[in-house]
This record gives C-alpha cells, sequence and structure tokens, in this order.
C-alpha cells in the first residue's frame, strides 16, 4: 500500500509541474528584443517616418539612433544626412527639407516660472 501512496504523489507532483509548465508557456518574456530586432538584416521602419529611439553624445562621437541605424553627426540616414544633434533632438536634411526627430515627441518643453520667495515649488506659500 505505500508504494502505491508514493506512486500517487509522484503522479500529482507530475501533473503539477507538467500543468505549471503549460501555462508558462504562454508568457512572453519582457527582456526578449523585438522580433523586427531579431531578424537578421532587418531594419524596424516607423509607419509615421523616421524615430529618434537614442542620442549618444561624447567629447570624441556624436551619434543619434535612427529606426534602429546608427548614424554618427554628418552621416547619412537614407538621403538625409544628419546635421544637428542636441540631447533630446536630430535635425537631418534632405534636400531643402529639413526633419527634425525628437527623442520624446509628446513632451513639451515650458520655460519654468520663477519661484517667490516663500514658495515651494507647488504654488503654496509655507507657513
Amino acid at each position: 500500500m505505500s508504494l502505491s501512496i508514493k506512486q500517487g504523489m509522484a503522479l500529482a507532483g507530475t501533473l503539477i509541474a507538467a500543468a505549471t509548465v503549460a501555462s508558462a508557456q504562454g508568457l512572453a518574456d519582457p527582456t526578449r528584443p523585438p522580433a523586427s530586432l531579431a531578424a537578421p538584416g532587418s531594419v524596424p521602419v516607423a509607419s509615421g517616418g523616421p524615430v529618434l529611439q537614442s542620442v549618444m553624445l561624447s567629447p570624441g562621437r556624436k551619434l543619434a539612433m535612427i529606426n534602429g541605424q546608427v548614424v554618427a553627426l554628418g552621416g547619412r540616414y537614407g538621403s538625409a544626412r544628419l546635421v544637428r544633434l542636441t540631447d533630446s533632438e536630430a535635425e537631418l536634411k534632405d534636400g531643402a527639407e529639413t526633419i527634425v526627430l525628437s527623442l520624446y515627441p509628446q513632451v513639451e518643453k515650458r520655460p519654468a516660472g520663477k519661484i517667490q520667495h516663500g514658495e515651494t515649488g507647488t504654488g503654496k506659500t509655507k507657513k
């Protein structure tokens, strides 16, 4: 009888392990790169045109990552030339056309208001 209890426990453990593995197979790995980057030779292209993904500025190098392609300042992205690069923008020039790409296109920059003496910066006065 003790042999059948051990076999039952082993069978239950095996079934639980199999169910756990089967349910985990449907989960996506959040650290895995997008499929478009995994395919060799593929360059992801945004539907609305070029997208600035990253800016790398150092005394020796000035680089922009545009749609997965590293472009040096003065270098070419397609038929356009990278003519200006800041910490959050890249400017491409293609003939007479100028395209300004923003690293944070949804963020609107505004000058900060002056803080008056006694204010905390939240608009409330200290008491």
